[in-house]
């Protein structure tokens, strides 16, 4: 694992390095699609619905950590200049991103007249693929580990990083990974045929119960608990059912 990378001199944390790949890539593979899909250019349009997205995930995400994590924060402190800066670069919850930024695209088709729908039909796929660079990105910082695990796969992390060192565990952040491409790669194969609705629930309903079964294997304590289950399992729950519904009425509506 490397915690840091060193380019041209400058300490830059892998974490951030690789979903800023990710999100770049993103927008080579979206800038491409568009250029084969659409005769007119749609990238201003384009851009404008991701910057709204990714403004609303950053609140989305940022406002459910501190939900999540409120006994861990020193609220005393909280107006501290260099202590609010530290809370701020650090703690992010993706299922808070995913609804921050789900609500958050909608706003340009009220504010600049976009249609929204169009790019989450041929675009969705992308939040997969950015968030798979995510979670090796926390497999090379070391947050979001897994349990205590001996057999076939298992990874040591080392003095510095946010997991313990030098206990055997299990790779969850690239089984994630690994699941979460693969998970791109359908939606975007089957998205002329899904439509934007069916594409996004395809996708909620895939990645909903990926989450609810990798989240047994997690051990990082700071994600939040309601009985048995996890904070992210609560909402993985509540995300299927919605969605299970939805798809339901899609397909006897189709009938």
């Amino acid at each position: 694992m490397h915690i840091y990378v060193e380019i041209y001199g400058h300490r830059i944390p892998t974490y951030g390095l690789l979903i800023t790949i990710g999100v770049i890539l993103a927008n080579l593979i979206a800038i491409i699609c568009m250029k084969r899909k659409y005769k007119k250019d749609c990238i201003e349009d384009f851009l404008i619905v991701e910057a709204y997205t990714m403004a609303g995930a950053f609140l989305g995400a940022k406002c459910l950590y501190l939900l999540v994590s409120y006994r861990d924060i020193d609220w005393e402190n909280i107006f501290n200049i260099k202590y609010f800066n530290t809370l701020m670069q650090g703690g992010f919850v993706f299922y808070g991103g995913l609804i921050g930024g789900l609500i958050f695209i909608f706003l340009p088709g009220k504010i600049h007249k976009i249609e929204a729908e169009k790019y989450i039909e041929h675009y969705i796929f992308l939040i997969p693929f950015i968030h798979a660079f995510g979670r090796i990105g926390c497999f090379e910082a070391g947050c979001c580990y897994g349990i205590p695990y001996t057999g076939y796969g298992a990874v040591y992390f080392s003095e510095g990083s946010m997991a313990p060192p030098d206990i055997a565990l299990f790779p969850v952040q690239i089984i994630e990974a690994f699941f979460e491409f693969i998970i791109a790669a359908y939606i975007y194969r089957c998205s002329d045929k899904l439509g934007s609705k069916k594409g996004l629930y395809e996708y909620l309903w895939l990645y909903s119960l990926l989450r609810f079964v990798l989240e047994f294997f997690r051990y990082d304590v700071n994600r939040g608990k309601i009985g048995f289950l996890s904070t992210s399992q609560i909402i993985s729950l509540v995300i299927a059912i919605i969605v299970f519904e939805k798809k339901r009425k899609i397909n006897n509506y189709g009938r």
